[in-house]
């Protein structure tokens, strides 16, 4: 063995020997316990950010510690490589997003190797792949057979330019995030799958994941949003060609006394049929159409509106209500109606002062503190179910929220006016994208009108990967050739949608257990083998939309036959951000200059804090402090540079270490090269041991005659395996087992004896065993030191240590002896001293002799384990 550690050479022979032996290949085994485990898979960018090492080390850590457990253990990867972003990628490096993505995919698997990742790249899977998307396209067909597929046309966030649908979340102030264009609201023909046909079930079983965090079912049940409420009829006092009357669903209806005008949304059908008469109004749906509909843009935008002149009938009292156009009311939720009650909603309350409406309050507080209601200044407690009551409110004045709600219910119905309803604010996924690079939708358009799916035998419709990006038009859409489909009928057409790219990333956990299945999306055999997932890891961010997808299509595979589990993954893992200092420059038109912190020398006062931030060419630079890594702020740490000059396992060490894997990490240079010195410490510590000579076999017999000292450290490495299984197991507290086991080299050092044989049997039996529980995050290091010390079989396959309760035992103890609640001595003790012995061995000790001399004993007593104390007068 050397005595120096040399990273990169014994991590290249670990992966050589990991490749060589196909160490991570599993097949399904029933004679074994499974364990699934999976990271989120990563879109094909380029480079692995510090987020994607964290990721991944988590759940090679886990894998590789079910492993050591014994059970069967699948641990694969893949590419989520369809996306705009290599659209725009390949516009930029004028290429092909196809060819972009491949090489990014080649680049990336070999970082990911680097980092000793214990991955079953026999499973490996790209999105983009035909024989990934085949299946998905059949299953889209099965779907469509089965009536949960369906077309309509939908309002859209249209981009002019870009020509494409952009998500809410795409649209800034108005215009396209990447094209800069004023962004259209437009009706075009979008597929939809039936989510909501799932809804109830999504939400209840929600139930059955007891190892979610709280804060994701949360997240997942307000964005299913469950409700019961009560849909009624407003009715037109003026009709409006066919329109006589409107709907409107409220969770409220115990304000419903308090309405005093009703709000259309732009694409409402009245407020269209208004508008081919009306010009002012056509002009303000207009506007509304450049609107952003994201509900963080909705609750602080400007509120605005327009009054048709139409008046509605309230549905109890008789009376007249204006009716108008509001911008903040969304055709995709409920009716695309609300009945406005500015007393008790807050964005009618601001809509009401700014048009002055008429602000009527209906229910009071009846709380103690609240403040007296004003038409003119909104409170919190206006909007409360809780603590109110009814008042101006006719017959229903009094009555609570619930009671209201059954009365006003009651009365709706009686009067043939409405009905309590359950609602959801899910709405239907739509898979429509005008995009070229994602899965294209397998739907024919027939020449007369309507659609058909496409037939098994023509898929997968592939899409082609020879293309020409320019910017703007799909290359398929603009494609007359790839369009046709004239072996079903002259005229027919492909689709030339794609697919959101949720929809490849909602099954690919599955597609993982038999990738090489070609009769089918999945082999039940094999798939029910595996799934659900064990245990899944990935990003908060993520927490609503793919992992709501995810589940939904398992249901969907489930009624198909596909797999017999109703969930896809039972525990969920979601690992914090990594954090970084930036650095940047105020620029005179207000903008920041932001510079890597890899390219910037820092000045540190005598307590380790950095004082000043200089860059070569940029001079003094001002701190930006610690905030997530990102290209905004230039402050990703690149984790190829970093394996490069520490090794893998340091980089690995260190993002276990510096925090529990679900709270955000803070990247630090001298905590990377404090991870380094405990490896290399390791290596030292194994290379003095094994110079010192041969050990002896501990046997019962040797190891009763260990010495105290001995047995202690035995005693230590038995309470640390103890430990550091349940930091890996229940806990899932990687940071603390790391802890744990620097405390016990510590120990080993401390208290070296290397003299006998039997000595240097027990440093074998620690340095073997902080060598088993480090494995799972520097498996590098521990596959070379496993063999060194003599051990035939590789790390990787050898056991995780068991708990010798026998060395847990101790032979003495420590106690405290306490005169008038003051310490005066330490006593080692045999662990099984009686009371009396105890406390003769007290009395005996010089330091107490001294203070209970001449004192009168008012009373002695020994708390086992822990203290002698004795009261003196």
């Amino acid at each position: 063995m050397e005595e120096q550690y040399h990273p990169s050479a014994i991590e290249a022979q670990a992966q050589q020997d990991w490749d060589t032996q196909q160490c991570f290949e599993v097949t399904e085994d029933t004679t074994k316990e499974k364990f699934y485990c999976l990271a989120m898979f990563p879109y094909p960018s380029g480079k692995l950010h510090m987020g994607h090492v964290r990721n991944y080390t988590i759940t090679d850590v886990i894998s590789r510690y079910q492993r050591m457990l014994g059970k069967n253990v699948l641990h694969p990867m893949g590419w989520d490589a369809f996306g705009l972003p290599a659209e725009n990628a390949a516009i930029a490096h004028k290429t092909a997003p196809a060819k972009w993505t491949y090489s990014n995919i080649d680049y990336m698997k070999g970082q990911l190797k680097s980092l000793g990742f214990g991955f079953d790249w026999s499973r490996e899977l790209a999105t983009c792949q035909p024989s990934y998307y085949k299946w998905e396209q059949w299953f889209f067909t099965r779907l469509y057979e089965k009536g949960l597929v369906y077309k309509k046309m939908a309002t859209v966030n249209w981009d002019p330019v870009d020509q494409t649908v952009l998500a809410n979340e795409q649209v800034i102030d108005g215009r396209g995030w990447r094209s800069g264009a004023l962004v259209e609201r437009k009706e075009i023909p979008q597929w939809f799958i039936k989510i909501t046909d799932y809804a109830d079930e999504l939400l209840t079983s929600l139930d059955g994941l007891p190892d979610w965090p709280e804060q994701v079912k949360t997240m997942q049940k307000n964005w299913i949003g469950k409700s019961k409420g009560v849909e009624m009829t407003f009715d037109l006092a003026t009709a409006v060609g066919e329109h006589v009357s409107f709907d409107v669903y409220t969770t409220r209806p115990d304000t419903l006394m308090g309405v005093t005008y009703v709000s259309l949304a732009a694409e409402h059908p009245i407020s269209l049929a208004l508008a081919a008469d009306n010009a002012e109004l056509a002009a303000f749906i207009k506007e509304c159409k450049t609107n952003s509909v994201a509900e963080a843009d909705m609750a602080t935008m400007d509120k605005k509106g327009l009054d048709t002149g139409l008046k509605a009938i309230h549905p109890l009292t008789g009376e007249e209500v204006p009716v108008w156009v509001a911008n903040y009311v969304l055709m995709d939720y409920g009716s695309g109606a609300v009945m406005a009650v500015p007393a008790h909603d807050e964005r009618d309350f601001a809509f009401a002062n700014k048009y002055q409406l008429p602000i009527q309050q209906v229910i009071a507080s009846t709380a103690k503190g609240d403040t007296e209601f004003s038409s003119t200044e909104w409170q919190e407690w206006y909007a409360r179910k809780t603590d109110i009551q009814l008042v101006n409110s006719s017959q229903f004045d009094g009555l609570t929220f619930k009671k209201a709600f059954d009365a006003i219910a009651k009365a709706l119905y009686d009067a043939g006016k409405g009905s309590v309803k359950t609602n959801f604010r899910l709405r239907d996924w739509g898979v429509s994208r005008q995009r070229y690079w994602g899965t294209p939708i397998p739907m024919l358009n027939l020449p007369d009108g309507g659609e058909i799916p496409v037939p098994m035998e023509k898929l997968p419709v592939l899409l082609p990967e020879d293309v020409i990006m320019d910017g703007t038009n799909s290359p398929i859409k603009s494609d007359t050739e790839w369009r046709k489909a004239d072996w079903y009928r002259a005229g027919t057409e492909h689709e030339t949608d794609t697919f959101d790219t949720f929809m490849e990333s909602s099954w690919y956990y599955a597609r993982y257990t038999c990738p090489d299945f070609e009769q089918g999306m999945l082999d039940p055999e094999r798939a029910n083998y595996w799934l659900p997932v064990d245990q899944y890891v990935g990003g908060i961010e993520h927490a609503i939309l793919h992992l709501l997808y995810a589940r939904f299509f398992h249901k969907l595979m489930r009624d198909e036959g596909l797999v017999s589990s109703d969930e896809p993954f039972k525990q969920l893992l979601c690992q914090g951000m990594v954090l970084a200092d930036s650095f940047y420059l105020q620029n005179d038109d207000g903008s920041k200059t932001w510079f890597n912190p890899a390219d910037v020398e820092l000045e540190k006062d005598d307590k380790g804090k950095v004082i000043k931030a200089t860059h070569p060419q940029a001079g003094e630079l001002l701190m930006g402090g610690m905030t997530k890594m990102s290209k905004s702020k230039n402050n990703g740490i690149d984790p190829q540079t970093a394996v490069d000059q520490y090794g893998a396992d340091t980089v690995r060490l260190f993002t276990m270490f510096a925090a529990p894997p679900e709270q955000t990490l803070e990247w630090s240079d001298s905590g990377v090269e404090g991870a380094s010195r405990f490896l290399r410490r390791l290596w030292k510590t194994v290379h003095g041991h094994l110079a010192a000579g041969a050990v002896a076999e501990l046997t019962t017999e040797t190891v009763a005659a260990l010495s105290d000292a001995q047995k202690d450290l035995r005693r230590k490495v038995h309470e640390t395996i103890a430990k550091v299984s349940d930091d890996y197991g229940r806990r899932q507290t990687f940071n603390t087992a790391v802890a744990a086991v620097m405390e016990l080299l510590n120990d080993i050092t401390r208290n070296a004896d290397r003299a006998t044989p039997e000595s240097r049997a027990v440093e074998r039996e620690a340095l073997e065993s902080a060598t088993l529980l480090l494995a799972p995050i520097v498996p590098h290091i521990a596959h070379a030191l496993w063999q060194t010390l003599g051990n035939g079989d590789q790390v990787v396959d050898a056991a995780w240590p068991i708990v010798d309760a026998a060395a847990l035992v101790k032979t003495s103890i420590q106690l405290v002896v306490q005169i008038n609640g003051k310490v005066r001595a330490k006593l080692d003790v045999a662990a099984d001293a009686d009371q009396d012995s105890i406390i003769a061995l007290a009395k005996s000790d010089p330091n107490v002799q001294k203070f209970l001399e001449g004192k009168e004993i008012k009373m002695c007593k020994v708390i086992p384990g822990k203290l002698v104390t004795f009261a003196v007068k």
